[in-house]
């Protein structure tokens, strides 16, 4: 218990005495997992929409391998991204491996079918009817799905925080393809691992409490909108 008491104590005096390497850790954290979100977002709410929306051949393949995304291993999608971005892969002369765009591109694979799994089906639980109706009052298709968004906007709101979380907790994806490098591509997950490693137990449980409290944070923001918008 003195370990974990340890922690947290050393975790409020790191936030308090402004240590600028925890700080620039954070802040590296929040910008790839924020970046890796938006992105996702923008692939998966009109992908989402397009499957929830559409008819065609195919449609429940693609579903199903859109929530098989959704369980992706992000180790598998390290290995991945590594071969492609490796100095020897078909990608290697962008020189993207150990780099912060190698960690957002990796975390964008994980959360992308995220967002586009909940947003499907989210708008499959709203009424066929609703979309009839929106169509005979005149709407055009791009008003008509605006409606729709609006109308689900609560689910859609879960699927923006479901896809933060993927990603601001993943830990092997970011290790494999970032390097955990000092100064450029550590960020709090890594830096957990590498102190545990280290035997920092009381250092990686204060970087722990800062993980949990960035979450926090972003998610109480995140459900602050949720709830506003569902009184309205």
């Amino acid at each position: 218990m003195d370990l974990i008491w340890e922690g947290i104590w050393q975790a409020i005096l790191l936030l308090f005495k402004g240590d600028p390497e925890v700080w620039e850790i954070t802040l590296l954290s929040l910008q790839v997992s924020g970046l890796a979100t938006g992105i996702s977002l923008l692939v998966g709410l009109p992908l989402g929409t397009w499957l929830a929306l559409g008819r065609f051949s195919g449609r429940s393949f693609l579903l199903s391998l859109i929530n098989t995304g959704m369980a992706l291993p992000p180790v598998v999608v390290g290995l991945w991204v590594s071969i492609f971005l490796w100095r020897s892969g078909p990608l290697g002369d962008l020189r993207l491996i150990y780099t912060p765009t190698a960690i957002v591109i990796a975390q964008t694979i994980i959360a992308a079918p995220v967002v586009t799994g909940l947003t499907s089906a989210a708008l499959q639980q709203l009424d066929p009817r609703l979309r009839l109706q929106l169509l005979g009052l005149g709407a055009s298709r791009p008003q008509m799905i605006l409606a729709l968004w609006r109308e689900a906007r609560l689910p859609l709101l879960a699927a923006l925080m479901a896809g933060f979380g993927s990603v601001i907790s993943e830990v092997g994806a970011s290790m494999m393809v970032g390097g955990n490098i000092r100064h450029q591509t550590r960020v709090l997950t890594t830096s957990i691992v590498l102190e545990t490693g280290k035997g920092e137990f009381a250092l990686a449980i204060a970087l722990s409490t800062l993980l949990l409290l960035l979450a926090y944070l972003v998610n109480l923001a995140l459900t602050w909108i949720q709830q506003r918008s569902a009184r309205q």
